[in-house]
């Protein structure tokens, strides 16, 4: 890649065509294996997607020393072998040794991680096999390598990666069916009559050839974070396997570009960028996802709070209405906005919830607060669905009557006009028991006192 001259202070990188097919190359990884991190995600098997990537070490290892090259079939044999046994292993010590699956693959992948370490090391002493290829990756040196592929020169990392996110695509698209069931119900696909334990190993051992093919050329550290954080990332932002396999592509896809252009404008590792890329996708995502994102379920909690608040507002102002009725407005002050905010004992919020009411044209607020014609109606809603509840409550749980208005504060809330006509039925129009008149659906109460 090129630099620019400069413009406002810094360089530009510019793209060549050798950038060109770095960064097709990683694509095809991070796509890959993205589409499969998406079921390992929804299976909660993770970190078995972690293991396997780190377990297959000794197999890569083993397969060099035995046949003393680095082809891609050997490569690819012990791997497979040994992811295969990895999860085999997993799943045998969680079963029959009673520990936490999570434990039982931290056992497994640390020790073949280990002794994959120890015959990477051996074997390097005499044989050119270099382990920072293996964690790291070469993605900086993809493009000077090429063959000759129906004419056209490409780096040969972009032939295998090309090959094995066909082989994915074809394997999710045969066995999406089989994969979804197995997916979110083991048991429901036993019953259908599916082998769970066949397409689980199958798929285990797509993940083991999807994960030795990629390490050559983007390494182990990177192959994890692909596996992993575009899934999560897209789990966040939808509930269906299908939007999730698409968005986890894009943000791969996207990860890499601008890992790529970021690392060579800082001048530091592509894999690494590339993992701190998709690290801050994930971060921005589980901030930001419109559902599940923390800031959103923040808002949707003030949300909810304010809108409880505001109907404690109306149900407050509609029983000072009930007591000036009986009492005359002279004995009976009128609150203000003060009196609510030391009453709800919530000031903030409180103040955001007589807002929200003002811009609903539910109340009016001056010196005092008052409820518009409205604002009335819906108080008689809360206040209804409050003693409505409460006579529920005295009729068919017997509670005393000093326990019925706190439960009956926090259901009023929730209860729709559909509850409230089961409600009527059942306990009547009268009084609640505490002797104030339960108002009428969109008719005025009748004056009583208050509960």
């Amino acid at each position: 890649m090129n630099l620019a001259p400069a413009t406002l202070g810094f360089t530009l990188p510019v793209f060549t065509a050798d950038d060109a097919w770095t960064v097709a190359t990683v694509a095809c990884c991070a796509t890959a294996c993205a589409l499969l991190g998406c079921f390992l995600v929804l299976r909660r098997l993770s970190l078995l997607g972690d293991a396997i990537s780190h377990a297959i070490l000794p197999g890569l290892a083993a397969a060099f020393i035995i046949t003393s090259s680095r082809g891609a079939i050997p490569m690819l044999v012990g791997a497979t072998v040994v992811g295969l046994i990895t999860a085999v292993f997993s799943s045998a010590i969680h079963r029959w040794g009673r520990i936490p699956e999570d434990a039982a693959m931290g056992v497994v992948f640390t020790s073949l991680f280990a002794v994959g370490v120890i015959l990477i090391t051996w074997g390097a002493r005499d044989v050119d096999l270099d382990p920072g290829c293996v964690l790291y990756g070469v993605l900086e040196t993809i493009a000077l390598h090429r063959v000759d592929v129906v004419g056209f020169s490409i780096p040969p990392a972009f032939v295998s990666l090309a090959v094995v996110l066909a082989v994915v695509v074809l394997v999710l698209t045969v066995a999406f069916k089989e994969l979804k069931i197995v997916s979110f119900d083991a048991g429901l696909a036993a019953s259908l009559g599916f082998s769970v334990a066949l397409i689980h190993y199958t798929f285990m051992g797509l993940v083991a050839a999807t994960t030795v093919v990629s390490f050559e050329a983007v390494g182990s550290i990177l192959v994890i974070v692909m596996l992993i954080a575009p899934a999560a990332s897209a789990h966040l932002l939808t509930d269906r396997l299908s939007r999730m396999l698409w968005i986890s592509a894009l943000i791969a896809i996207g990860a890499c570009v601008a890992g790529y252009l970021l690392a060579v404008w800082v001048d530091t590792s592509v894999a690494g960028m590339i993992s701190v890329v998709l690290f801050g996708v994930f971060i921005l995502t589980s901030l930001l996802a419109p559902r599940y994102g923390v800031i959103s379920k923040l808002a949707h909690r003030v949300r909810l709070a304010v809108r409880i608040l505001g109907e404690d507002v109306l149900g407050m102002l509609y029983r000072w209405h009930e007591r000036a009725a009986l009492s005359g407005t002279a004995a009976v002050p009128p609150l203000s906005p003060a009196d609510l905010r030391r009453g709800l004992q919530r000031p903030f919020l409180t103040r955001l919830a007589l807002a929200s009411l003002s811009r609903q044209g539910l109340i009016e607020r001056a010196a005092t607060v008052s409820l518009t014609p409205r604002g009335m109606d819906a108080a008689r809603g809360i206040v209804r669905s409050h003693r409505l509840w409460e006579s529920f409550l005295a009729k068919h749980l017997g509670l005393p009557l000093d326990h019925l208005h706190e439960p009956s504060h926090r259901v009023e809330h929730f209860i729709t006009a559909e509850l409230q006509s089961v409600l009527s039925r059942e306990v009547g129009e009268g009084r609640d028991p505490h002797g104030s008149a339960i108002p009428g659906p969109g008719t005025a109460s009748q004056q009583s006192q208050p509960s």
